[in-house]
C-alpha cells in the first residue's frame, strides 16, 4: 500500500459483518448495518504538541479496534473501501 496518513490519522480496514443471526437467518445485504469493528491497516506518527514534541500513537497496524458509527471518512485504495480517521474517534483496541 502506498498511502501513509499523516500526524493522529488511522486507516482502517472494516471488519466483515455476520451473515447469520445467532438463530441461523441470513441477513441482507440490504440489512446489513456497518460493523463498527476494524483492523488498523496504517497510522501516522502521531499528533504534535504546542511546544513541538511528539505524542505517540497507541494503536499500530494490525490492532483490531471498536470505533464510532459515523467515525472516520469512507476512501477507496487499490479497489478497497477502508476509513480514514483521527486517533480520538478510536473508542478502544481489541484483544
Amino acid at each position: 500500500m502506498a498511502l501513509k496518513p499523516l500526524h493522529d490519522r488511522v486507516l482502517v480496514k472494516r471488519t466483515e459483518s455476520e451473515e447469520k443471526t445467532a438463530g441461523g437467518l441470513i441477513i441482507p445485504d440490504s440489512a446489513k448495518e456497518k460493523p463498527s469493528e476494524g483492523e488498523v491497516v496504517a497510522c501516522g506518527e502521531g499528533a504534535r504538541k504546542d511546544s513541538g514534541e511528539l505524542i505517540e500513537m497507541a494503536v499500530k497496524p494490525g490492532d483490531r479496534i471498536l470505533f464510532g458509527k459515523w467515525s472516520g471518512t469512507e476512501v477507496t485504495i487499490d479497489g478497497q473501501e477502508m476509513l480514514m480517521m483521527k486517533e480520538s474517534d478510536i473508542m478502544g483496541i481489541l484483544s
